[in-house]
């Protein structure tokens, strides 16, 4: 197998000849993704917003700067390809109406002993042409080529406003 910048193949699990795995599992790697996460209990782009106002407000009272914060149980497997320019895409009342861009990665463990990931985030979001998903657990990784694509600024931008976007999406109209 040859190597590539672009996509490298790691093997995983491969013991050969004895292998109990008939085949190997190949992931590419060194390529940007994305992830794609609930935003669990928010109803629109304001409570997005409210958010992350009040974790850049706990964080900075923290002395850990003017960062949103997102903490999750469980550590990215593609850490790298995530901080090479990847983004965490919201999902709102089950449609990707907005994104923020990844920063970091920090480990920390709660007063329960329990290890966690924080998840870096720029505090400012982007809106992104809504996209229609299903609801689901965790996060779910997401390809530059299959990402919605930003929307324009709000004075610039003809599409319709996150609300309605959200309406038509859930009537199958987006």
């Amino acid at each position: 197998m040859t190597s590539n910048a672009s996509a490298r193949a790691i093997w995983r699990g491969c013991e050969w000849p004895n292998s109990p795995q008939r085949f190997p599992r190949v992931i590419l790697s060194g390529m940007t993704v994305h992830l794609v996460k609930l935003c669990a209990g928010a109803e629109s782009l304001e409570d997005l917003r409210t958010r992350i106002d009040y974790r850049v407000a706990a964080n900075l009272a923290a002395g850990r700067g003017g960062v949103h914060d997102h903490v999750t149980r469980m550590h990215p497997r593609r850490e790298p390809d995530l901080l090479d320019g990847g983004s965490i895409y919201w999902v709102i009342r089950g449609v990707i109406l907005a994104r923020q861009k990844i920063t970091g990665l920090e480990r920390r463990t709660g007063r329960d002993g329990i290890e966690r990931t924080a998840i870096l985030l720029d505090p400012k979001y982007v809106l992104t042409a809504p996209a229609p998903r299903r609801a689901f657990q965790g996060w779910r990784y997401l390809t530059t080529e299959d990402a919605p694509r930003d929307l324009e600024t709000r004075t610039q931008r003809k599409a319709p406003p996150p609300e309605l976007s959200i309406e038509l999406a859930e009537l199958g109209l987006l």
